[in-house]
């Protein structure tokens, strides 16, 4: 991670951060959008491919939101990683709209694309968060989410390509393997076999990430 060393866990060096952002540090400001980075590109992935057929290089979209945030941070009222995470994501569920207005030439704001893009956006996130947590999870448990939910996406960035696809088009996207298959240009029996071995391979890139965090 990002965060400085100091013998708290990674939240709370987010919360720290928070604190020095809130006093006007913008080098804290940087260091968390930095940790937000890889959250934030695998969510616009899914929904950029949800709203445009065309490959577009979410980077671009993901400087835009940094730029807005840095301009807007002034007005966030929070103080803890969850409500910075909301905050984030809502400059990204604009910035996605006005990307596909754009796209399509059209100038006025539709308030259904709007809703349609930011109820993606929650889908997905939720969807990232669920895919190495147990469904029986306990509430107290779920009360970690939103870092665990960053912390999957730092460890997703770190896959080949091939394994990163066939895992957000299974779990984020929630298509069945024949249409994985038909999207990837493979057979049904070699995406069933990179799923498993993408899955496995996550896991062990989640725990080394995990680590990291419990040791900043």
């Amino acid at each position: 991670m990002l965060a400085e060393p100091d013998n708290e866990q990674g939240k709370n060096s987010i919360l720290d951060l928070l604190a020095r952002a809130r006093a006007g540090d913008e080098k804290a400001l940087g260091r968390i959008l930095s940790t937000q980075r890889s959250y934030l590109k695998v969510l616009a992935r899914v929904e950029v491919g949800r709203h445009l057929q065309a490959k577009l290089d979410v980077s671009d979209i993901i400087q835009e939101v940094f730029l807005e945030a840095h301009k807007s941070f002034p007005d966030f009222k929070g103080t803890v990683e969850p409500q910075f995470t909301q905050w984030i994501r809502s400059i990204l569920s604009h910035t996605i709209a006005n990307t596909v207005r754009r796209y399509f030439g059209t100038q006025a704001r539709d308030p259904r694309l709007e809703q349609q893009v930011a109820a993606g956006l929650d889908h997905s996130a939720i969807s990232l968060g669920g895919m190495l947590v147990d469904p029986g999870t306990s509430p107290s448990q779920q009360v970690v989410r939103v870092e665990q939910t960053r912390l999957v996406s730092e460890a997703l960035a770190r896959l080949p390509e091939d394994y990163q696809t066939v895992l957000i088009l299974r779990h984020l996207e929630g298509l069945t393997f024949p249409k994985i298959a038909e999207r990837m240009e493979k057979t049904v029996n070699s995406v069933e076999k990179l799923w498993l071995r993408g899955l496995s391979r996550l896991k062990k890139e989640f725990a080394k990430t995990d680590a990291n965090s419990e040791g900043k």
